[in-house]
């Protein structure tokens, strides 16, 4: 008898060479689209017309260097208040702090509709180099934190990774300013090895977390007095003994045991973090023979960020059809996509909606899960969590026709954008409204069938015989509304 074989679910071919558009590979909407979900949080049609009249590889060089070079937020007043900054009465010091996180939180958000790349990396680091702010709670320790994602998106990951381990929120969260020579805390040297650079198990020992622990110890230039302000380096704190970390021993100390990890460690950092962006920019199954080359194009350019992503956006693998819609976004990627490709305001009311309502459902700006992050992708949906996502798109459509007076025409303009703008075929519209929201569409006609029968609604039937129905017919808003309210209920809808 014939044994069953799994396929795997990653079938696009390993090939990092550019894409170049064929007849079999065109440069079309949904390329262009797939690009815009990933690298963004997708895109309005103007944006993605104009895609189009680009080569995608220079396109791609584009979006990765203009991500680099944009300069982080500009730090808010409270930037670098310790808590003596804050009154001493401490209802209103706990109002205060409220406040400057909700503003944070908010800028963020505004961010992320308008930055793109930079600040889905960011997003991406903030899950890598987790901190909870629940734990440190200082508002300019979460700025200060906030500034080294944005400021390292695309730039170094030796800098970043040194940056990253003196920053106070991480010196607080993972126990950093309570490891001193005379009392190793062994908790940041661990998840320094094991989440952010090597892996679990891969490449050092008990005894090398041991030693590094001494190494990084010294960090505990805090008091109650100074809380929330800089913690510094106390020399009597730090252990000045011999360690041998990797093989090596010497009087190592903080910066001596990040350099090792990239002198002796290089292909394990650099599969390890590759696998990891390209689990979440690229499939969540992932493909091992790109990944080692990947890991290649990270040492040859002494472990800058910037090439892996040009080398992963501008690839045939990336632009493959198997590529396409198999990654499920957090919820506020979710929302964000939607709110970017129908082209509506960015409004901080909204916003909060989002950030409020995803924090219910397990994802908390600034809070991860855990060290280890978020799970992502198909942790994201649960019974509780559908209804969350799919209710929230029609959320998001009802607001925004209430705060526009009734009226909702960036879902017309959308609609109209993709079809002749005079068709008077309702089943014309629906195709071509599904076809470009559900990355690879639907798989049945019945679904299309579906589909059309939501949005015809209840409009009589004879309108759309006599062909008297188009898409500036009065009510075809509330029409759209409806498809749109179906499309988000759909399984296929969650996949970007």
């Amino acid at each position: 008898s014939k044994k069953n074989t799994v396929m795997p679910l990653n079938c696009a071919p390993s090939d990092l060479s550019p894409y170049q558009p064929s007849s079999a590979l065109p440069w079309n909407h949904r390329r262009a689209l797939h690009l815009y979900r990933r690298t963004a949080f997708g895109a309005s049609r103007p944006t993605i017309e104009n895609a189009l009249l680009q080569n995608p590889k220079e396109l791609v060089a584009t979006i990765v260097d203009q991500a680099k070079n944009l300069p982080p937020a500009t730090p808010p007043e409270w930037a670098n208040w310790a808590i003596n900054n804050y009154s001493a009465n401490e209802e209103e010091r706990n109002a205060q702090i409220v406040l400057q996180i909700v503003s944070w939180v908010n800028t963020w958000m505004k961010d992320f509709r308008t930055n793109g790349l930079r600040d889905r990396m960011a997003l991406f680091w903030h899950n890598h180099f987790v901190t909870k702010l629940d734990k440190y709670i200082c508002p300019s320790w979460m700025y200060q934190y906030h500034h080294l994602l944005q400021k390292h998106a695309l730039g170094n990951f030796k800098d970043f990774l040194r940056e990253m381990g003196t920053n106070p929120a991480m010196l607080v969260f993972l126990d950093g300013v309570q490891n001193t020579r005379f009392q190793p805390n062994e908790n940041f040297a661990r998840e320094l090895f094991e989440l952010f650079t090597l892996g679990v198990d891969n490449g050092y020992t008990q005894a090398d977390i041991v030693n590094a622990a001494r190494a990084l110890s010294g960090w505990n230039g805090i008091t109650l007095a100074t809380l929330c302000g800089e913690i510094g380096f106390v020399p009597s704190f730090w252990d000045n003994g011999q360690k041998t970390i990797f093989g090596k021993t010497g009087n190592f100390g903080y910066n001596e045991v990040i350099d090792l990890i990239f002198t002796e460690r290089p292909e394990q950092v650099s599969k390890y973090i590759c696998r990891k962006l390209y689990a979440h920019f690229v499939n969540p199954d992932v493909d091992s023979q790109v990944i080692d080359k990947l890991a290649m194009i990270f040492r040859q350019n002494n472990f800058e960020i910037a090439p892996v992503m040009k080398a992963i956006f501008s690839s045939v693998h990336f632009f493959d059809d198997a590529t396409v819609g198999t990654i499920i976004p957090g919820h506020i990627e979710h929302f964000l996509t939607f709110l970017n490709e129908m082209n509506l305001p960015n409004n901080e009311v909204l916003n909060q909606y989002i950030v409020y309502g995803s924090d219910e459902y397990d994802q908390r700006l600034f809070n991860p899960t855990d060290v280890s992050g978020w799970k992502g992708n198909r942790a994201w949906i649960t019974s509780a969590t559908l209804p969350f996502r799919f209710e929230g798109i029609f959320n998001i459509m009802l607001y925004y026709f209430q705060v526009q007076g009734n009226e909702i025409p960036q879902l017309r303009d959308f609609a109209l954008s993709l079809v002749d703008p005079t068709t008077s075929d309702p089943a014309v519209v629906v195709n071509a409204i599904c076809d470009y929201i559900l990355p690879n569409g639907f798989q049945t006609q019945k679904d299309y069938d579906e589909a059309l029968k939501v949005f015809k609604a209840e409009v009589p039937e004879n309108y759309f015989a006599s062909g008297q129905w188009n898409l500036y017919w009065e009510y075809a808003p509330l029409q759209l509304i409806l498809l749109f309210q179906f499309l988000a209920a759909q399984p296929e809808f969650q996949l970007k």
